[in-house]
């Protein structure tokens, strides 16, 4: 199929025909996304094949979407330096501390990953649609999928015979899309129109009611969040927190320890106190690694050293 056909005639599929992928297509759906771009020849994705029927099942129901239940194939694109550690330490480097930086280049090489696979998928007749409801359930779906240090969801995609082809939801004006040479702030007329273009996409007529479920104050984004910080800070992507931290952020640490009556918290280089009557723990290194020693030794013997300990 000519890809040009093909992008103007996209539209994400939500219902299968109960048929598998034809003899060899699957190879060639992991031979594009395996050939995809990557940041210095990292690779810092995988790509988990859910085939387990009862793991399908929980899935579909922690996402709230079931058709990764009938879907031929069903993927999830991980966010994966977990192997490019093992690699690193394999030959005896020594892994550096760039958590965020992970997290950007690990999420963009996942979704070129996926977005290729796609491209193959549809390329050959066969419907997808991506699934950003791993989401709503990622604490779970790590546990269910056995996610080590360095490794975290981005999306699910199922792909499979569709049984209705919908038509091409629309899209915002490229004036409103693409940039030349520096950032344009729309005009607030081009915001009206925003919402006019987008119009069809919803069965109100009303597009900002889709942007006010996901997007606004307690919406379905804001849900997610806590979530999605406190997997994501376990996992060894905040730059804060030592890997396996019960915390969203240092914030959030500093926020936990108040709420288990500490009535202080105090930091000084090397080193943070927490005290609450009659007790007081220490910990060491960095802010958020030494509130998390303190806070982990907490309910221990401890003696305050003396001026003279040194």
């Amino acid at each position: 199929m000519d890809l040009y056909d093909l992008f103007l005639r996209r539209a994400s599929v939500r219902k299968f025909r109960p048929e598998p992928l034809r003899e060899g297509d699957l190879d060639k759906l992991l031979l594009a996304a395996q050939r995809a771009p990557t940041d210095a020849t990292a690779q810092m994705y995988s790509l988990l094949r859910v085939s387990d029927a009862a793991l399908r099942a929980e899935v579909a129901r922690l996402s709230n979407n079931p058709h990764v239940q009938t879907a031929a194939e069903f993927f999830v694109l991980l966010a994966d330096v977990h192997r490019l550690r093992r690699l690193v330490e394999h030959r005896g480097g020594v892994w550096g501390h760039w958590p965020r930086t992970a997290a950007h280049f690990a999420v963009a090489d996942a979704v070129l990953a996926g977005s290729a696979l796609a491209t193959m998928a549809e390329s050959l007749g066969y419907g997808i649609c991506w699934i950003g409801g791993v989401l709503e359930a990622v604490e779970a779906l790590g546990e269910l999928f056995a996610l080590p240090e360095g490794v975290f969801p981005v999306a699910g995609l199922c792909v499979g015979v569709p049984e209705e082809v919908p038509a091409p939801r629309p899209r915002l004006s490229r004036r409103l899309v693409v940039h030349e040479n520096r950032y344009r702030e729309p005009e607030p007329a081009e915001l009206d129109q925003a919402y006019e273009d987008m119009r069809p996409i919803t069965r109100s007529a009303d597009w900002y009611k889709v942007l006010e479920r996901y997007f606004t104050r307690g919406g379905i984004m804001e849900q997610r969040e806590p979530a999605y910080q406190r997997f994501t800070a376990r996992r060894g992507f905040d730059p804060d927190l030592p890997p396996g931290t019960d915390a969203p952020s240092l914030g959030g640490l500093i926020e936990q320890a108040l709420a288990q009556g500490y009535r202080s918290v105090l930091f000084r280089e090397g080193v943070c106190w927490v005290e609450r009557e009659p007790e007081a723990s220490r910990g060491e290194g960095k802010p958020g690694r030494a509130l998390s020693e303190a806070l982990a030794s907490a309910g221990k013997p401890f003696r305050p050293p003396l001026p003279n300990d040194g």
